[in-house]
């Protein structure tokens, strides 16, 4: 089994489709801390059908091109994949409730070299299928650890964003429940590693980890409320690297540093004080 170059830059993705509802929304923001305290009206918006919003962030959770890595035409051990980088670009807010239509493509593939690895680079364009409106691009990066060594052409590595050093200048400590992930899961992403101990421990971990997209969200969730007055709507563009997995229960502390509208980040564990969040960037209004 080896990657085929050619044939995974011309894979045909067909269009996903998906119809959330205001519950969908709610449930995606209490799986990333919102409505903790029950009397914050602020965050009451997100979990409350009452002049519902949903968070910017919900967009990675919908019509993804599904499980195409474990199809044997793709050539790809997805045993030893990982996610490398998220990136979010919010055009427009998504509905509380809508059909919306996912459209794929691969945009790059970085061989690494034998034994090294291979990098996965995706698009996908989210549309409101009832307006047409372009509601958000998300572009992400999967780390392929056995694939490496396929041969594959020359191709540059996007630059990541530098964060600070020094003390930050806005720090925001969010408590991870121990039944988080839990939750996160029924948003979509059903992989036993986040529920099962048993798999958790096959996988080499004491404990079942967070989805890296829940601690994404909680990123968000910690910079629309520190800097955004709990307007998510003000958060444009969200960028990061994962760089460590978190553990149900602990405290994610993401550190911000903002110039006029860019915001540089990255999120720790405060209980192990490792870095899970890097080089971290969001824009907002």
């Amino acid at each position: 089994m080896a990657i085929d170059y050619d044939k995974l830059m011309a894979w045909k993705f067909p269009d996903a489709e998906q119809t959330y509802t205001e519950r969908d929304s709610m449930l995606y923001a209490l799986g990333l801390g919102f409505g903790a305290d029950p009397m914050d009206e602020q965050q009451l918006q997100y979990v409350y059908e009452e002049k519902l919003k949903a968070i910017p962030t919900m967009a990675v959770v919908l019509a993804g091109p599904g499980p195409w890595l474990r199809s044997p035409e793709a050539g790809i051990n997805y045993l030893k994949v990982v996610h490398g980088e998220q990136w979010l670009t919010a055009h427009k807010p998504l509905p509380p409730a809508a059909t919306v239509v996912g459209q794929s493509r691969i945009t790059r593939i970085i061989d690494k070299g034998e034994g090294k690895g291979a990098v996965l680079y995706m698009e996908r364009k989210l549309f409101d299928k009832k307006s047409g409106d372009h509601l958000a691009t998300l572009e992400m990066s999967t780390f392929a650890r056995g694939d490496g060594g396929f041969g594959g052409p020359p191709v540059a590595s996007p630059v990541l964003h530098t964060v600070p050093e020094g003390p930050p200048q806005h720090t925001c400590d969010l408590s991870i429940l121990p039944r988080q992930g839990l939750i996160y899961r029924l948003s979509g992403d059903y992989n036993p590693l986040h529920a099962d101990p048993k798999v958790a421990k096959a996988a080499g971990f004491h404990m079942p980890i967070l989805h890296g997209l829940c601690t994404y969200g909680t990123a968000a969730h910690a910079i629309i409320k520190t800097l955004c007055g709990y307007d998510a709507h003000r958060l444009k563009s969200l960028q990061v690297r994962f760089s460590s997995p978190v553990y149900p229960g602990e405290t994610i502390r993401t550190e911000m540093y903002r110039e006029g509208n860019v915001v540089s980040f990255r999120a720790k564990s405060v209980e192990r004080d490792v870095v899970v969040l890097s080089n971290g960037r969001a824009d907002i209004a």
